[in-house]
Formats: structure tokens, sequence, C-alpha cells
């Protein structure tokens, strides 16, 4: 059974470099992303500033998406799955624009807050390293995202053991296990799945 074993071997780095690179960004998100080089009593006020004009809170949101359609990822099956692992190539996608956006428009929104906190610019603002470090996991969120929805259909899933009180025992007893999936899923909900008595 080569398929499965292939999901099995790539579930777990797939997944693991989805959670890192996406909490990665989370947190960089929640950083200011252009500050000042100046230093002295310049330097308290280009601080403040920093507060205002230099964070972008869109980014932030969408790797809060892309961090829990992950989660989801992790404890569903099927084609919940799949609809989660598109919804998280897309919020890789838009979390790379939203950088790009942000490193188009972001040293302007920090120059108007410059002006306005310390009444002259800043000329020596630049992007941080939480930027940077933004820039590189949202590229490296990309990756994991595209193999989850080219993989994820070979990936393991948890028992419907794990499913809410009650749902599992009908579907349960309404299935008739007829692939080798379906018959490890009996297996795994402790079922004998050659039982046929059961299904009355």
């Amino acid at each position: 059974m080569p398929e499965p074993t292939s999901g099995r071997r790539t579930f777990a780095p797939v997944v693991l470099l989805g959670l890192v690179s996406a909490g990665l960004v989370a947190i960089a998100s929640s950083r200011p992303w252009v500050g000042s080089n100046s230093t002295g009593g310049a330097r308290d006020a280009s601080m403040t500033a920093l507060d205002t004009g230099t964070r972008y809170p869109l980014a932030s949101a969408i790797s809060l998406v892309l961090l829990a359609a992950w989660g989801v990822l992790l404890v569903t099956r099927g084609r919940v799955r799949r609809v989660f692992s598109v919804l998280a190539a897309l919020a890789a996608i838009a979390l790379v624009i939203a950088v790009v956006a942000a490193y188009v428009t972001l040293p302007d929104s920090a120059q108007d807050s410059y002006d306005q906190l310390m009444g002259r610019g800043s000329p020596d603002a630049g992007f941080t390293g939480w930027f940077w470090t933004a820039a590189v996991s949202s590229v490296m969120a990309v990756v994991p995202a595209g193999l989850a929805v080219r993989l994820a259909p070979t990936w393991p899933e948890m028992g419907s053991r794990y499913d809410a009180p009650g749902a599992s025992a009908t579907a349960g007893e309404q299935r008739e296990p007829g692939t080798d999936q379906d018959l490890w899923h009996a297996l795994d909900e402790g079922r004998d799945p050659t039982d046929t008595d059961r299904r009355a």
C-alpha cells in the first residue's frame, strides 16, 4: 500500500512546517514592521510612533486564519479536510500579498506617523527584523499549504470515535465497509467489519 505509507510519511512534516510558518507570521505581525534607527531623545518619540503607523493588522488577521485552517486540518477528514487545505493555500497566498502590500505602503504610513508625532520626518526609518521574519515565513507558508491541497486525500485520518457522541454510532450502523480504508475505520471504531449480523 504505497499511497497510505507515503501519506503517513508526509503528514507530520507538512503540517509541522505549516503550523511553524503560520505561527511565525502571527508573532511577527503583532510586532512593529517599521522602526527608526535614531538614538537619543528621538528614540522615545519613534517608539511611540511604532504603535500608530508601523503595524499591518491585515497580515495578523490572515495569519490567524491560516493557523486556524491548519488546526482544523489536524482533526478533520474527507471533504472537510480538502476544503480547509484549499482555504490554507488561499490564506497563505493572501499572506504573501499582504506582506508585499505592507512593503509598498508601510513606509509612507510610518513617515506620516513620525511627521505628526515629531513634527518632522524620520529619514532613517526602515523595516525591522520582524517584517523580514514575516516576509520569509509567509513565503514558506505557501509550500506546506500547496502540498496539503495535493496530499490531504492520502493523509491518515482520525477515527470516528472522536466524533460527537451518537454521530459515530449511527454512521457506523448505516455504513457498510467497502474499501480497505473503510475496513480500517471499522477496526478503529472497535467493530468487526466482517460481522454482517450486527447490521439489522
